[in-house]
């Protein structure tokens, strides 16, 4: 069997001390990975990573919403010392001739993550003299660039939406004339079913990660999508799958999240996880 973790980190700080141990790790356990960026660093260090090795690992490059406005210091993300939080007390604009330049390499296979989070703004983690109204334009406007950049070079979405599923839609509605034939991947996917219905027609799969093997919430969403737009994650180093909770997630835990979705979707895991491969490389790696 092969596994993928098409969302993953392991060029944050987090694993400072040991990203070459973790990465061949999940290579020994035929778990393919892909890193993606947040911002302009971290989409650099994933281009980076993956142009260490030969096979096996790959890259995302984009902007997160949350980077768009002054955000809160992530040390998973970023790391300890006075040069992360400077990173984080500014706001980065995109950019689109660095994110293009760095897309053009082979190891690049999706522009992300990128898409709209307004569930920090609803509980005022963002400068309160932002602004909500202009926080969440900031948003909109990096992610409709990012849209753009996928465009124009023919690389799928890796999106991130968190209590913004309507106006995501919008968005994606209003640039379904220059979305690919595969557009992407919505990671984590935290909405309904109608939210995800929605985004079916559009064309996006979906990932699914640790969280699933510990909440029920998720279940109704994954028995009702197909097969074909199913697809594996860790988002390490966050939210580590049982039976590991309370540890730094990782590429290799993915196993566990493919066992749950097999037993979701009454399946072999054999069975399941050739399909999430096969789905990873029509969307990312062909």
């Amino acid at each position: 069997m092969k596994f993928i973790d098409v969302h993953t980190h392991v060029q944050f700080a987090a694993f400072n001390n040991d990203r070459e141990v973790v990465i061949k790790r999940a290579l020994a356990q035929d778990v393919w990975l892909v890193n993606v960026g947040s911002q302009r660093d971290t989409s650099r260090d994933a281009v980076e990573l993956a142009n260490k090795h030969k096979e096996g690992v790959y890259a995302a490059v984009g902007l997160h919403p949350i980077h768009t406005e002054k955000s809160f210091h992530d040390e998973s993300e970023l790391g300890g010392g006075e040069a992360a939080k400077s990173f984080t007390s500014r706001g980065e604009v995109f950019d689109y001739a660095y994110y293009k330049e760095l897309a053009q390499n082979k190891k690049v296979v999706a522009i992300g993550e990128c898409g709209l989070d307004y569930f920090r703004d609803k509980r005022q983690a963002l400068v309160p003299s932002s602004g909500r109204g202009e926080t969440r334009e900031k948003q909109k406007k990096a992610f409709m660039a990012q849209i753009e950049l996928a465009h124009e070079l023919k690389k799928p979405l890796m999106i991130h939406c968190r209590s913004a599923f309507s106006d995501l839609i919008k968005i994606l509605n209003s640039k379904f004339h220059i979305l690919n034939s595969k557009p992407g991947i919505t990671h984590f996917f935290s909405g309904t079913k109608g939210e995800a219905k929605q985004l079916l027609d559009l064309g996006f799969s979906f990932t699914f990660g640790g969280v699933i093997t510990f909440a029920r919430d998720y279940d109704e969403v994954i028995e009702m999508l197909p097969l074909d737009r199913i697809l594996s994650e860790t988002d390490a180093p966050y939210v580590a799958p049982v039976p590991y909770r309370g540890r730094r997630n990782e590429p290799v835990y993915v196993i566990e999240v493919v066992k749950r979705l097999a037993e979701i979707k009454c399946l072999p895991v054999e069975k399941m996880a050739e399909q999430i491969f096969e789905n990873a490389k029509k969307l990312f790696l062909v």
